[in-house]
C-alpha cells in the first residue's frame, strides 16, 4: 500500500511539474517528509536522484529542440559544480544522518521552500523591475552579469546539494533576473533544467555514499511521475499557469513553515 502511495506522490509532483514547467519539483521532499514520515536525509537523497533522472530526460528533449543556452549553463556550472562538491564534503564531514536527526536539514529545507514560494509568485514582477535598473546601462554591466551568473550557480549548487530544492523556481528566477531579454520562456526552462542535472548528480552521489538513498522508493516515484508529467503537460494547454502558481506558492510556503516548526 505504501509503495502505491509513493507512486501517487510521484504522480502528483509530475502533474504539477508538467503544469508549471518549473517549481513543482520542490514538492517532492516535503511530501516525503511531512506526509510519509521519511527521514529528511533519505527524502533529500532520493529526491536528488529523482531530479537527476527526470531532468536528464527533460534536458535531452530541450537540447533536441535547441532550447538550451549552453553559454549560460557553463557560467552557472563554474559556480555550481565546485559549490556542490564543497557542500557534499561538508555533509560527509558532519555526517548527513546526524544533521538529519538534529533537524538541521529540515530547517534549511523549510527556509529554501519559503524562498521558492516567493520566487514562484514574484518571478515575473521581479524581472520587470530588474529591466528598469540604471546599472544595466553601465559599460561594466556585462562583466558584473558574468560574475553574478557564477555566484548564482554557486548558490544553487549549495542549496540543491543540501536540500534537493532550488534548481527549479529559484534557478529560473535568477536566470530571469540576469537574462530577461536573452532567454525566452522555452530557453529559460531548458537552460534551468540542463544546469540542474550535474548538481543533482553530485548531490545524489554524495547521499548515495552516505547511505541516504532509497532506490525502492525512487522506483515508485518514477513510476508515478512519468505519466504525471505527460498529463500535466497536456493540461497546461487549457489550465493557465496564473491559476496554478498562487496555489503552488501557498503549498510551498505552508510546507516550509511546517518544516521550520
Amino acid at each position: 500500500m505504501i509503495d502505491w502511495l509513493n507512486a501517487l506522490a510521484g504522480l502528483l509532483v509530475g502533474l504539477v511539474v508538467g503544469l508549471t514547467g518549473v517549481g513543482g519539483g520542490s514538492l517532492m521532499s516535503p511530501i516525503l517528509i511531512l506526509l510519509f514520515g521519511i527521514a529528511p536525509s533519505t527524502a533529500i537523497g532520493t529526491d536528488l536522484w529523482f531530479a537527476a533522472i527526470t531532468k536528464t530526460v527533460g534536458g535531452a528533449v530541450h537540447h533536441r529542440n535547441e532550447s538550451v543556452d549552453f553559454g549560460v549553463v557553463r557560467l552557472l556550472a563554474i559556480g555550481s559544480v565546485p559549490a556542490a562538491l564543497l557542500t557534499g564534503l561538508f555533509l560527509w564531514h558532519y555526517n548527513v544522518e546526524r544533521l538529519s536527526h538534529a533537524g538541521t536539514l529540515s530547517r534549511v529545507l523549510g527556509v529554501v521552500l519559503i524562498l521558492t514560494s516567493f520566487a514562484t509568485l514574484m518571478r515575473v514582477r521581479l524581472a520587470r523591475w530588474v529591466t528598469t535598473l540604471p546599472v544595466r546601462s553601465s559599460p561594466r554591466f556585462p562583466v558584473m552579469k558574468l560574475a553574478a551568473t557564477i555566484v548564482a550557480g554557486a548558490i544553487l549548487g549549495t542549496l540543491v546539494t543540501l536540500t534537493s530544492v532550488g534548481a527549479g523556481a529559484l534557478g529560473a528566477t535568477m536566470l530571469l533576473l540576469l537574462y530577461p531579454k536573452r532567454l525566452n520562456l522555452k530557453k529559460l526552462v531548458g537552460t534551468d533544467i540542463t544546469h540542474a542535472v550535474p548538481i543533482a548528480l553530485i548531490g545524489g552521489v554524495i547521499h548515495l555514499i552516505a547511505g541516504s538513498v532509497n532506490f525502492g522508493l525512487l522506483g515508485m516515484l518514477l513510476v508515478g511521475s512519468l505519466p504525471g508529467i505527460v498529463i500535466g503537460s497536456k493540461l497546461s494547454a487549457v489550465v493557465p499557469e496564473r491559476a496554478i502558481q498562487p496555489a503552488l506558492a501557498l503549498v510551498l510556503a505552508f510546507a516550509g513553515y511546517k518544516l521550520l516548526g
